[in-house]
């Protein structure tokens, strides 16, 4: 690891998204009301630009710099999770556009809003310091929390805001008297400079700190039992919002938590390991089981996400002993948000016209109205079950083969079967799209999909059979930035 006083060039996607977003907000204030749609064009072509600014930092920084006094650091890990952050926020702006025109809802603020929130994930990623963490952490936080109050006409809409900005605060709570637990035992916000003054610690202050920095991160993940907030909240919420809170937060709440752990706490792995086996127990039983009793499709895919969260988990736990357990895990967490982000797409590309799509009766028949967006909902859903060939088996055959290698073979035997249990509210959906009645009513009129959402939901569903098929590149991507 270099440490060293780089130019700002290290730190320059960074800071063109600052600048960019800055314009856009004065750009928007100035649009008239039927051109807001330019902010739309313009963050997207912002999210390209910042792609192609990031890309080269994949060659350049083969080893890791730290930079900014030693509280931000650019390595291949960061840099691929910020790639993986730009392609899910591209998809989730291009689904958003007709719904949020649709609902009347304003489109530039949701924009400028969400591109602040990239911003704020490319701080997350790049924290080398619990400071810097934080503050990239609640930058995202606040703005989650205005987007999703942001559909003034939907009193649950605002209910979801109420508990999503109570809980929220609770957990920045807790993860901040952790930080200042740590600070004050070590006299660091450094990760590496805590990880070497507890080298030797015995304490019991650091499992303190340790189960509140947890708190304040499960939370971000949605994991057990700082879940609460999550069915509300995704039910609450405009779909295009839900999408963007089932995405790319994911990733950066992913990659912080790996950093916090491995980074920072090394010497107390034994400690976080027993806390997670907990947590990714729970949080498999409660999803899984919970998703079954729902009748709400963005309910039951936010008790999934609670299931695939304790998943993920698994690979964090098997990473100190394993030698692909978080590559494994980071592979996990972006196939999930990939698939994820696709099936809550098809809900908002089917709610037209102030109709919600979001029952599961809705769905019953839909082959019969629109045979591929059926294929695609299809697709994404095997993928969620871990069906073969689709890209959630590999993903889970991944995680099964870290925890056997660590020594977890009970753990990867009662995950498959939790597996086993979630694929049944799965193959339900899909058997009410294949071989159920069409309901009768609005919700048979003729569906036209534009080409901006063929396109894009076409791209989003293949994707999962395709990388199935052919996942190396990814797993490389994954294993090259763990490494």
């Amino acid at each position: 690891m270099v440490f060293s006083s780089p130019p700002l060039t290290m730190a320059l996607p960074e800071i063109f998204l600052f600048c960019v977003s800055s314009a856009l907000l004065v750009i928007d204030a100035f649009l008239p009301a039927g051109r807001r749609v330019i902010t739309y064009y313009l963050a997207q072509l912002a999210l390209v630009a910042t792609f192609f600014l990031v890309l080269p930092q994949f060659k350049l920084y083969l080893e890791p710099v730290v930079g900014f006094s030693g509280h931000y650091i650019v390595d291949r890990f960061a840099v691929v999770a910020k790639l993986f952050i730009l392609f899910f926020c591209f998809f989730a702006f291009s689904y958003a556009k007709e719904y949020v025109q649709d609902r009347k809802m304003a489109l530039g603020d949701f924009y400028l809003l969400s591109l602040l929130a990239v911003l704020g994930m490319f701080v997350m990623v790049s924290a080398h310091s619990l400071l810097t963490m934080y503050l990239g952490l609640e930058l995202l936080s606040l703005v989650l929390y205005a987007i999703v109050a942001m559909h003034k006409e939907s009193r649950y809409a605002i209910e979801a805001a109420m508990k999503y900005i109570i809980l929220g605060g609770l957990a920045s709570g807790l993860l901040l008297y952790g930080i200042s637990l740590l600070y004050g035992l070590t006299g660091s916000l450094q990760l590496v400079e805590i990880a070497n003054a507890l080298q030797s610690y015995q304490g019991v202050v650091p499992v303190v700190a340790l189960v509140f920095i947890l708190s304040g991160l499960l939370f971000k993940l949605g994991a057990v039992p700082f879940h609460m907030w999550v069915p509300d909240v995704y039910q609450g919420a405009a779909t295009p919002v839900t999408l963007f809170i089932a995405s790319a937060p994911k990733i950066a709440a992913f990659v912080i938590l790996v950093r916090v752990l491995v980074q920072a706490l090394p010497n107390f792995a034994v400690q976080w390991e027993h806390v997670l086996v907990v947590v990714s127990i729970l949080s498999m039983f409660s999803g899984n089981l919970l998703a079954i009793a729902q009748t709400n499709l963005k309910r039951m895919f936010a008790y999934s996400s609670i299931a695939h969260m304790g998943y993920a988990l698994l690979g964090v736990l098997a990473g100190p002993d394993s030698t692909q357990g978080y590559s494994a895990a980071m592979f996990y967490m972006s196939t999930y948000v990939l698939v994820a982000a696709g099936a809550f797409a098809i809900i908002a590309i089917l709610s037209r016209h102030g109709i919600e799509f979001d029952k599961l009766d809705d769905y019953r028949g839909l082959n019969a109205r629109h045979p591929w967006l059926a294929f695609m909902m299809l697709l994404l859903l095997f993928s969620m079950a871990g069906v073969p060939p689709t890209v959630g088996f590999i993903a889970k055959l991944g995680l099964l083969e870290a925890l056997v290698q660590a020594n977890y073979v009970w753990l990867a035997a009662l995950a498959l079967v939790f597996a086993l249990i979630g694929a049944y509210y799965y193959l339900r959906v899909v058997m009410l799209m294949y071989f159920e009645e069409p309901v009768e009513g609005a919700l048979l009129s003729p569906l036209v999909l534009s080409k901006e959402m063929f396109v894009a939901i076409s791209l989003n569903g293949s994707a999962a059979l395709l990388l199935g098929l052919a996942p190396s590149l990814f797993i490389d991507m994954c294993r090259l930035s763990i490494g």
